[in-house]
């Protein structure tokens, strides 16, 4: 059945054929894998987070081999490996650090910053100059979470402002790291372009000043920015909305994504999908009440200051984007920390919680 699946693969089929060949060992069935996975990028991830659901033992002999290989691609199927189950890749880091395949160099750099490889700072710092885009970001992802306030933060800035698949990253990064004041000035700076609304908003609920709420509550009158301006403000006060019944129904009709409607051509994902609909003038009522324990100019995360308690407690109860912020913010906090491995099976991410209790 899972080779049928891999007649016309996906991400998916490739995933659980990977997780089977593993477990049974099978060097055969692995090796087409690699080579299937080679041959077509975009299912290139499914045999990658199949490599970080099965358990270290069950990778013994393999990830060595590949790290061993004489083939590039190999090479980093095993660093990634590696970063996944937080175990450095040693020799095989250096060498990818220092050699000319750039995929190689840019996953490299990742796994020093998701290690906590605090030595490594230096070789990342000198690498925001590299030639390509890949390794430039990555060198200031992993240079910021190991503990570079200057030329990582204006790195991450610039990465943050312009299109492309880092984006994203790069800006929710940038304003957990910044000083407060600092990120007030770059979204103020911002408010220039009026494409950037989305980014402003949800700009303000990851910078996590109460002065921003009024305007975010303002923002949820608008259907196409509603549910955003609610999950930002969820991440500065720590209100779930549904569960204070501070939502609303949808909009009749919907708002973007895909409908039953064959003749319309919009098939994209809505980008706020799940997100609840926040009703506005309850919450600028709950405002009002509750506003005043909150003090403009501090930080908050889900209610509270950032503090490594407030961190755990996210990753233990958070929704998913909630706890990739208190993960990386607990670099942040304490430079050197590994990055909390939020994808992986439930039960190992429990046995990490009770061990950093």
């Amino acid at each position: 059945m899972l080779d049928a699946g891999l007649a016309n693969p996906s991400a998916g089929s490739m995933f659980t054929a990977a997780i089977r060949a593993i477990e049974s060992r099978s060097s055969e069935r692995l090796n087409r894998l690699y080579a299937l996975a080679e041959a077509v990028p975009e299912i290139q991830h499914g045999l990658i987070s199949a490599l970080g659901w099965v358990e270290q033992n069950q990778l013994r002999g393999i990830v060595t081999g590949l790290l061993a290989s004489p083939n590039t691609y190999l090479r980093f199927l095993g660093i990634c490996a590696c970063a996944l189950h937080r175990v450095d890749p040693g020799r095989a880091r250096d060498a990818a650090l220092e050699g000319p395949v750039s995929a190689l160099r840019a996953r490299a750099l990742r796994a020093s910053g998701e290690l906590g490889r605090r030595d490594l700072l230096p070789t990342c710092v000198g690498m925001l100059k590299a030639e390509d885009t890949e390794s430039r970001f990555w060198a200031a992802w992993a240079a910021a979470v190991l503990g570079d306030r200057n030329p990582a933060l204006e790195a991450l800035r610039a990465a943050g402002e312009e299109p492309g698949q880092f984006r994203s990253r790069a800006f929710r990064l940038a304003l957990q790291a910044m000083p407060i004041e600092d990120c007030e000035e770059w979204l103020r700076s911002m408010t220039k372009n009026p494409e950037n609304l989305r980014w402003l908003i949800q700009g303000s609920g990851v910078a996590g000043d109460p002065a921003y709420v009024p305007w975010l509550i303002r923002q949820m009158d608008d259907d196409k920015t509603a549910r955003i301006a609610g999950e930002a403000f969820n991440l500065v006060s720590g209100l779930d909305l549904a569960y204070h019944d501070l939502d609303r129904k949808p909009p009749e009709g919907g708002v973007g994504g895909p409908n039953d409607d064959p003749n319309d051509p919009n098939v994209d994902v809505d980008e706020d999908e799940g997100l609840p609909w926040p009703d506005a003038e309850r919450i600028a009522d709950w405002w009002k009440a509750n506003g005043g324990r909150f003090e403009a100019g501090t930080r908050y995360f889900l209610g509270a200051p950032v503090t490594r308690e407030n961190c755990l407690r996210a990753l233990k109860e958070g929704f998913q984007r909630q706890r990739i912020l208190a993960a990386h913010y607990l670099c942040l906090l304490e430079p050197g920390t590994p990055l909390f491995e939020w994808r992986a099976p439930a039960a190992r991410q429990k046995r990490l919680l009770a061990a950093m209790a």
